[in-house]
Parts: C-alpha cells; structure tokens; sequence
C-alpha cells in the first residue's frame, strides 16, 4: 500500500513523516549535532565525529522509516530503534563534554532538547504499542 503524498507549495510533496512533530524535533537534532561536531578536533572523524553524526540521523531515519510502515507493530519497533538511537546520541554528547568537545552550555541546550524529544518519541511509541496490541497496560 502507498502513503498519501501531499503537494508542497514550493512544487514539492511533502510526506506524512515530514509533517510528525517528534520527526521534526530528530530532524533538528541531526542539524545541531552535525554543527557541533564540526568543531571536534581532526583526530576524531573516524571515531566519535562519525559516531555521533550516524547516530543522529539514525533518529530521524527510523521514524521515517517506520511512518511508512503498514502495522502498528512495525512501526513501534522503528519507533523503539529511534529511541535508542537517540540514548546513543546522549551518551556520545556526554563523552564529548567530558573530553571538552562542547562547551557546558551548548552541552546544556541539546540535552533539553534530547530530553523533550525522548519524551515523544516513548509517548509515539506506546501509543503504536496500544494500537498493535490493543494493550493499555
């Protein structure tokens, strides 16, 4: 089954992913980390740079993906993969402020934002959970 595709003003379509709130929140994400990476020092492309950036889109890839998914069920297992992606995410940021990487309040600002997209992305994910199961509990 195909997913409705909406046309874009610009002449563009817009997919139902694109218009989730939480997809927009780990889109953002994506873009912020990528900014802060940037300034990791040269010796960390391969190693925690690459890291951190993968799993940051990963985030956004997996709530995309599971959008276009038919069931409930597959859709919270991509809901879940994005969740811990984003623990991954979490825990790479905090090893880069303990390094030095990134500065106290810069650290600061995106855990507030992790924290609120944490919250929506378990919210999505229960709620995809009851309607696959039928189980409120």
């Amino acid at each position: 089954m195909l997913m409705k595709v909406e046309k874009l003003k610009e002449g563009g379509y817009l997919f139902p992913f694109e218009k989730l709130q939480v997809w927009q929140l780990a889109k953002e994400l994506s873009i912020a980390i990528y900014n802060i990476s940037k300034k990791f020092p040269a010796n960390e492309q391969y190693g925690l740079t690459s890291q951190i950036n993968r799993a940051a889109i990963s985030v956004a890839s997996n709530l995309a993906e599971g959008s276009s998914r038919t069931s409930q069920k597959d859709y919270a297992y991509f809901s879940q993969l994005a969740y811990s992606s984003l623990m991954e995410v979490t825990c790479q940021l905090s090893i880069a402020q303990g390094l030095g990487f990134v500065d106290k309040e810069e650290y600061a600002e995106i855990r507030q934002h992790i924290e609120g997209l944490s919250r929506k992305i378990n919210a999505l994910h229960r709620s995809q959970k009851e309607r696959a199961t039928g189980d409120k509990g």
